[in-house]
């Protein structure tokens, strides 16, 4: 069964008016059979963070072998340059990327946007910037920037539909059922 970390999760502050002011992704890794993936890849700027959170779970970043960026954003892909083995993966629909582990078209928040779908005990959908927010699922609200509104509401829909947990490009993984943040391995 793959297993899904969270080696760093994701923030996003905004001003009075709602204007973006930082925006950090999460960074998540998927441990399937003998591959390692690691989707999005944060910020540039956080490389010890990640390189620290791989540590502790006793990796090194030339042991992934496979990097997946939700979209092409840089807080999603500025840290792609720390795994030098890995393969970085634009996954298409229904892809399969590790065994348990396969992609999910999610456009709207950009036409490139995929979330990464795990399939263990329960689905895990690792989001990106498709439902950025546990505020986005509460208020079913679509990410605020997006290139097609109706593609991101559709998204959405379909990410809440299939997860029993997301993790969001943007705040602390969350349960659909339980409608609440809820701690995955660090």
């Amino acid at each position: 069964m793959p297993e899904v970390y969270l080696l760093k999760p994701g923030s996003i502050q905004k001003d009075e008016s709602g204007k973006i002011l930082d925006a950090r992704s999460s960074v998540a890794l998927i441990i399937s059979g003998t591959r390692k993936v690691v989707v999005d890849t944060g910020l540039k700027g956080e490389e010890t963070q990640i390189l620290r959170a791989l540590a502790r779970l006793g990796l090194r970043s030339d042991e992934i072998d496979t990097v997946v960026n939700t979209h092409s954003h840089p807080d999603h892909c500025g840290n792609n340059h720390i795994f030098p083995k890995a393969k970085i993966l634009s996954p298409k629909e229904g892809e399969t990327i590790a065994p348990g582990v396969f992609a999910m078209e999610t456009p709207g928040h950009s036409p490139d946007s995929v979330s990464v779908v795990v399939e263990n005990f329960e689905t895990v959908v690792i989001a990106g910037d498709a439902l950025p927010t546990f505020g986005n699922f509460q208020k079913n609200v679509p990410p605020a920037l997006h290139v097609d509104r109706a593609l991101a509401v559709a998204s959405m829909a379909k990410i809440v539909s299939l997860a029993d947990v997301v993790v969001p490009g943007h705040d602390l993984p969350f349960s659909i059922q339980k409608r609440k943040y809820i701690q995955l391995p660090a």
